[in-house]
């Protein structure tokens, strides 16, 4: 790029709401900002937005003023879809009022509550919903029967499944009565129905089941059947995540828990 092509650094990082011009120029001056990968000091620096990757103290900054990202709160009874052929709620309800054509990131099935990315990002969703990429997600799982510490173990120790080893990374009982338990399992997997399968397997059936964060998204206090915009500060470290790897095989699968 040319000494006058391209939009100057600090007036590119002011334009996406970094900072005023002032603050950008003294960020790139103490060597905060980085473009490609590479830490820019100069201030007469240009960039093609549309083309270049830049991170500020390693989170990543989103110069398309265009794309939307969205949390939802993803009631039970809703499929993860923008069309029912057997006339289930879908996801249409909670993207109607949008001018964008937002889809969602994953799926979670009809009988699963929790946190839903809507985004119009086709190049985020497309990382972040391959199999090999490996969100890392957080379920709280209430489960028929009284869960042992052994079975807490045998979760994050692995097992046999029809379809190869699994773990989870992270297991902890919250609650137990004599009836049911709670439990909430860390995974990066996203295989189909893995909580479902996997608490099935140690014999405890899943009763009802949330997702409760994905990946540095967590749901927080938001109602069922609600949704907000993503802060700047999350939706900086969900492009942060997403610009990790690059995947270039077409997206499997995804995960429908």
């Amino acid at each position: 790029m040319t000494d006058t092509e391209g939009v100057r650094l600090q007036k590119a990082l002011a334009n996406a709401g970094v900072a005023s011009r002032r603050v950008a120029e003294q960020y790139i001056v103490e060597g905060r900002v980085r473009v490609n990968g590479t830490v820019v000091t100069e201030l007469g620096s240009r960039i093609d937005p549309e083309v270049d990757l830049v991170d500020v103290d390693g989170v990543a900054v989103e110069f398309d003023q265009s794309k939307r990202y969205v949390m939802l709160n993803k009631p039970t009874g809703v499929v993860s879809s923008m069309g029912d052929d057997r006339g289930r709620r879908d996801l249409r309800e909670f993207t109607r009022d949008f001018e964008e054509r937002l889809y969602n990131v994953g799926r979670l099935d009809a009988d699963t509550s929790g946190l839903l990315l809507l985004t119009n990002d086709g190049e985020l969703a497309h990382v972040l919903a391959h199999p090999s990429f490996g969100v890392t997600k957080v379920y709280i799982a209430k489960v028929d029967g009284r869960v042992s510490a052994q079975t807490i173990s045998a979760l994050t120790r692995g097992f046999e499944l029809e379809d190869g080893f699994i773990r989870a990374d992270k297991a902890r009982l919250l609650d137990a009565s004599a009836t049911s338990s709670l439990v909430e399992l860390t995974l990066h997997s996203g295989r189909n129905r893995i909580v479902r399968r996997m608490m099935a397997s140690v014999g405890h059936p899943v009763l009802e089941l949330v997702r409760r964060q994905f990946g540095p998204l967590h749901l927080g206090t938001l109602p069922a059947g609600r949704m907000r915009e993503l802060t700047k500060i999350e939706r900086g470290a969900l492009l942060t995540l997403a610009r990790r790897d690059q995947v270039s095989d077409p997206p499997g699968e995804q995960e429908n828990q």
